[in-house]
């Protein structure tokens, strides 16, 4: 995507009325396309894709199956699950690039690609920084303080975001606020 290109979003959801309504709400801003299930999404994706918004729980191929495709295929499209399914531990793993939990609000959404296009523009290790401390807000938000404290993948997930924000310094330069940046957007409901 050039800076005077505007970014192509991909909707997927097998609720037809759902993945509608999301691509509303995001057409004014993006080229937005709609696929209302996997298989739907896989032949979707090109090129010009630069964020998918996938649904994780779809009848025939999931989104965690259409996401290890998209991962499989070395395909290098920015994914934020758009969902119902409340995170649990099995997100650790999951190569997504962000995680909303559904009903999501238009500027928590906007907000969220918008800072998906950022990272698409630096490097593998801010990405990567952004994965992590998504999942962390996620699990956080999702489990007790002690629950959290005493997670051995957590606190490897921890320290694998303080690990990659020591060697980024340079690059953060240009995010002062990355550290507010997951909180100021609903990642949950409620």
């Amino acid at each position: 995507m050039s800076e005077s290109t505007q970014a192509t979003v991909l909707v997927v959801d097998d609720e037809p009325e759902v993945a509608d309504v999301y691509a509303l709400r995001l057409q004014t801003a993006f080229d937005t396309r709609v696929a209302y299930g996997g298989e739907a999404a896989l032949e979707a994706v090109d090129e010009d894709v630069d964020i998918v918004l996938l649904d994780r729980r779809m009848p025939s191929l999931s989104g965690d199956e259409v996401l290890e495709q998209l991962r499989d295929e070395d395909n290098d499209t920015r994914v934020i699950m758009l969902t119902a399914v409340d995170p649990g531990m099995d997100i650790i793993d999951m190569p997504f690039d962000d995680y909303l939990c559904k009903p999501v609000e238009k500027d928590d959404l906007t907000a969220a690609i918008n800072q998906q296009l950022r990272a698409k523009r630096y490097d593998t290790r801010l990405s990567e920084y952004m994965k992590v401390t998504s999942k962390l807000a996620l699990l956080e938000a999702e489990l007790s303080a002690q629950a959290v404290s005493e997670n051995e993948q957590l606190r490897d997930l921890s320290q694998r975001a303080d690990d990659l924000k020591e060697q980024m310094d340079d690059t953060l330069e240009g995010f002062e606020d990355i550290d507010t940046a997951f909180q100021e957007i609903g990642r949950h409901h409620g």
